[in-house]
Formats: C-alpha cells, sequence, structure tokens
C-alpha cells in the first residue's frame, strides 16, 4: 500500500482537538501515514526569535550574555507545562508529558551553563558555541509536540511511534547527514501496524538550523517524503492556501486555489507567505510528488494540490501576495556606470554578513535597489556599511510594501497594465514594477502604508475577473 507523509503547522498543533478529529483520527484506517509536527504556536518564537517581527528570544539573550535567559527559559516550561494541562486530564498521562519537557528544559539549561562557564576563559569564545546552541534549543519545541501527539494517540489505543530525531540522549544521537538520519530512523517501522509521529527537527552533520534556519521542519517533512517514497506530501495549516491573505481583503471574499505548480509554491516562498520552504519543494518536485496543502479546520476539503505537471490553459491570477515592511536600500553613483555588478557584489556581501534576506533586486547603469527582509537593527547596520563604503554616493533605505500578482503561466505585459490601472483607481501610485521572463509573477512596489490597499485592489481586479470567467465557462459548459 502507498502511504502519505503529512505536515501539521504550529498554529493548527495550538487547535489539538481539531488536529485530533480533523486529521490524525479522520479516516477510517488511521496508519499507512507518517506525520511531521510542529512546534505550538509561539514556542520556537519564544526560543529562538519571533519570526515576523524579530523580537528576540531565549537565544537572543544567551548571545548577549543577559542572565534572564534563565528567568525565560523557566517561564517557558511554565508555558509548556500549561499546554500539557489542557491536554491531558488525567493524572497519569500528565505526568509522563510534564516529566518529560521537565527533563528537557533542566538539561537544557545544564548544558548551556556549562557552556557560558567554558567561553570565561580566553582560550573559549561563546561565538563558536552560538551555532550549536541554537540547533538544540530549536529542537524542544518539536520534540514535546511530538511526544504530547504520540502520547495521546497511545492512550487511544492507536500504535503510535514517537520518532525523537532531535539528538538528545545517547541512543537517539545517530550520527550523518540529513537523509542519513531519516533513513536509520524509518528503517524498522511498518506503517501498515504503526503511526510515527517524527519531530520537526533533526540533529544531522550539516546542522539543519544553520542551513534552513526557519524553514528546518519543512526540510525534514521534505526528505522523510522523498526518502520513505511516498505517494503524496500533504501539509495542514489553519487556512487554505487562498487567493489572497483572508485577513486583508476578508475570508468572504477569498478562494482557495485549488491547483498550482510549484513555481507559484516557490513565489509565495519568496514573499514569506510560504506554502512549503524552496528547498523542500525542489525534492519533492524531483521526486514527482504532490503536495497538498489543506485546510486544519475543513477536512472534507480537497485544499490546494501542487504539481510539478499543472499547466493551465489560461493564463489566469492565481493569487495576490505581499510583503509590507520591507527596507528598500538605494544606492546612486554616476560613476558606477560599467561597475554595477561589482557594486552589487559587494552589497550582497553586507547583505549577507547581517543576515538579511534578499526579497527583490533592480538596477540600471548608475542605481541598484535591494529590497529586504530583517530586523530593524540588521537593516541600519547594511545602511551604515553600505554609506561607510561608498561616500560619494546617494545611499537611502525606506520601508515599502512589494505586491505580487502571482500564476503558474500569466501574460505579464497584460498583468502589469491591469495592476497598475487597478491601483491607480483606488489613488495608490506604485513606485516600480517588475515582471520576469519566467511569466509567473508582476511585482509591484507601494508606499508601505499602501500595503492593504494595494492587495484588496489588486485582489478586486484581478480575482472578480477570475470568478466572472470560471462563471462563463460552466455556463458555456
Amino acid at each position: 500500500m502507498t502511504h502519505t507523509v503529512e505536515k501539521i503547522g504550529g498554529t493548527s498543533m495550538s487547535a489539538f482537538d481539531a488536529v485530533m478529529d480533523n486529521i490524525l483520527l479522520y479516516p477510517d484506517n488511521p496508519y499507512q501515514r507518517m506525520f511531521v509536527v510542529s512546534a505550538y504556536g509561539g514556542i520556537t518564537d519564544a526560543l529562538l526569535e519571533c519570526k515576523r517581527t524579530g523580537e528576540p528570544g531565549i537565544f537572543r539573550y544567551i548571545a548577549e550574555r543577559n542572565d534572564v535567559w534563565r528567568e525565560k527559559l523557566k517561564a517557558l516550561e511554565q508555558r509548556m507545562l500549561l499546554i500539557n494541562d489542557t491536554m491531558f486530564p488525567e493524572l497519569f498521562c500528565r505526568n509522563r508529558a510534564d516529566n518529560f519537557v521537565k527533563e528537557r528544559i533542566a538539561n537544557a539549561i545544564t548544558c548551556i551553563e556549562n557552556i557560558l562557564e567554558t567561553c570565561q576563559y580566553g582560550q573559549f569564545s561563546l561565538t563558536s558555541y552560538l551555532p550549536q546552541i541554537r540547533e538544540f534549543l530549536s529542537s524542544i519545541g518539536e520534540a514535546h509536540s511530538a511526544f504530547n501527539t504520540t502520547l495521546m494517540l497511545n492512550n487511544l489505543g492507536i500504535n503510535s511511534r514517537f520518532v525523537d530525531l532531535s539528538g538528545w540522549g545517547a541512543e537517539n544521537n545517530v550520527q550523518g547527514d540529513l537523509d542519513a538520519v531519516i533513513l536509520d530512523a524509518i528503517k524498522d517501522i511498518d506503517l501498515s501496524k504503526e503511526l510515527p509521529i517524527v519531530t520537526g527537527y533533526v540533529y544531522c552533520d550539516e546542522g539543519l538550523m544553520k542551513t534552513y534556519d526557519r524553514g528546518y521542519s519543512e526540510m525534514t517533512f521534505s526528505r522523510l517524503a522523498v526518502l520513505s517514497k511516498a505517494s503524496r506530501a500533504v501539509i495542514h495549516k489553519e487556512y487554505h492556501l487562498s487567493s489572497a491573505d483572508p485577513r486583508i481583503v476578508g475570508p468572504e471574499h477569498v478562494r482557495p486555489i485549488g491547483k498550482s505548480n510549484y513555481d507559484v509554491a516557490d513565489q509565495l516562498a519568496n514573499l514569506g507567505m510560504e506554502a512549503i520552504h524552496p528547498n523542500a519543494a525542489s525534492g519533492l518536485r524531483r521526486a514527482g510528488i504532490e503536495l497538498a496543502v489543506k485546510n486544519t479546520f475543513e477536512p472534507e476539503h480537497p485544499g490546494t494540490l501542487i504539481s510539478q505537471h499543472y499547466q493551465p490553459n489560461t493564463g489566469k491570477a492565481e493569487i495576490i501576495a505581499g510583503r509590507d515592511k520591507v527596507f528598500a536600500l538605494h544606492l546612486f553613483d554616476q560613476a558606477m556606470v560599467g561597475q554595477v555588478e561589482d557594486v552589487s557584489y559587494e552589497l550582497m556581501e553586507i547583505i549577507r554578513e547581517e543576515n538579511v534576506q534578499l526579497i527583490s533586486k533592480e538596477m540600471n547603469a548608475n542605481s541598484v535597489t535591494y529590497y529586504l527582509d530583517g530586523s530593524t537593527s540588521s537593516q541600519n547596520k547594511v545602511l551604515a556599511k553600505a554609506e561607510k563604503r561608498y561616500p560619494k554616493a546617494k545611499i537611502t533605505g525606506k520601508m515599502v510594501a512589494l505586491i505580487s500578482v502571482i500564476g503558474s503561466a500569466i501574460d505579464t505585459n497584460k498583468t502589469m497594465s491591469q495592476g497598475v490601472l487597478a491601483l491607480l483607481d483606488k489613488e495608490i501610485s506604485p513606485k516600480a514594477a517588475h515582471a520576469s521572463l519566467r511569466n509567473v509573477d508582476v511585482q509591484f512596489v507601494v508606499k508601505d502604508s499602501d500595503y492593504h490597499g494595494a492587495i484588496c485592489a489588486l485582489h478586486e481586479s484581478f480575482m472578480s475577473e477570475s470568478k466572472a470567467a470560471v462563471t462563463a465557462e460552466k455556463v458555456v459548459a
């Protein structure tokens, strides 16, 4: 029998009753599936930093040698125990869940204290240990949710196995790269009789957090699907992959995409509206595995199916996606003519040094603009370094918003003209517009304050047209 590999997002995990009813216990036969679970909502943000705002977490306090990290970690422990309390009303299961959390947190505190004490000596630098600290901190949340899920399922009579790939404890400390660790973990699992619950974090030679940052759980999910030769990969989220963000345009105005391909998924990932991490998507694409994105709260809905083979007959827009609070770094220098690529290379080195993400870039003969995402402090450091490196250039930095009209095969010329007219009709003046030769997206740059208005304007223009076209096709049929 074929099997699926499925991932449950953090926000969905926080609504665990819905996860149990709509995902884990939904089919008549619970087996022939593997699950990769994220940490409960907000836990990894507290451990590392807030993914959305950059607000510091426990890791940042450790890196700064701020002793408040102990207090923060103990507060997080209480938060995790409260989750256990809401999940397990019976004392036996709750004690097991609580003991698991307390042991992990106690071990983490001991490990960090030992490292900090060692780094008091001049021969040892805390900086060299920070990547490892970040790795094992990131594993705590996924181990907690995976253990709880396994405990709950076993308590209901389902033969579930806790697959702890976090590397904690000698019995789990398998050496090797990501693929080797996963293959070793699943080699003796009988999917017809067992339901594996796998930690989203994997301890491996390359360092999953170091290599993929906050997309690490999706890499685990992708490699597990590829290596186990799954028939389909499924991601369960708290919302459908829709024509726009329902929180902006209203849930009554959006609709699930239904079908798309991996080109669209990559564009969404670049804007932070991830269907799946691009590195994870590339593995599924090469293996020919379809990806279904489903709504946790609507188990009967098929969701959106992403396939490398999907090619629409008409060049319709599928989704309006965007990102606000984007830092536009603009450099103009008359002496740059003929040397733009050299300047571009040097600026990219500065951007990488400050761990800032490049979203998009534009250039002409004597100027270059980078659209960047990262913490405010990191963005300001990039600006300061650029000004120091090019003292004669005019360098500015300001916040803008990027909005893309995305489709599997759109007519970029028509899309750009229609998009500009739609924005101007709402008295929104685009600062720039870009189209790629790939015919997958057209991007508009607007003032940051116009972000919501631009999303609504473009969605109204393109999606009302798409709905009308679908209705007409049905009438003709």
